[in-house]
């Protein structure tokens, strides 16, 4: 049991572990605010240019409201946002991870070529040999 609890120990205080939960939590707030973005400042001005359509509100009625049940409807104006703001994280996300990999790709410094070892050079030579015998 103890050999259990210091791997989960291990795994937990492990950078990759903390570095994987602090890009959850900022996600989800990234999520949010993509969300409002999406809902309250793209979808007004796209609806008005429409005629006034309320995205949130268009729907298609499967079935109107009876006595005791709502009406079934399929929510398009709640999928077109949801697809936006999807359609958005996903613009942002590559082009961040985009930026990562050029920054990533300056850092790395090509390095000098190593000198061949001996026995490459001998191998080399006996290549070169065996070429120019007849």
């Amino acid at each position: 049991m103890s050999k259990l609890i210091q791997e989960f120990k291990n795994f937990a205080l492990k950078g990759n572990a903390l570095d994987m939960a602090i890009g959850i939590i900022l996600g989800s707030a990234f999520g949010k605010i993509v969300s409002s973005l999406v809902n309250d400042i793209i979808m007004p001005p796209i609806g008005l240019l429409l005629g006034g359509v309320n995205f949130s509100d268009l729907k298609i009625i499967l079935s109107q409201r009876t006595f005791n049940q709502n009406p079934v409807t399929i929510n398009l104006g709640s999928f077109i946002q949801v697809f936006v703001d999807f359609i958005l994280i996903a613009i942002t996300i590559f082009f961040l991870v985009k930026s990562f990999n050029a920054l990533k790709k300056k850092k790395e410094v090509p390095s000098a070529p190593t000198p061949p070892s001996k026995s490459e050079l001998l191998l080399e030579e006996i290549r070169d040999i065996l070429k120019n015998k007849p």
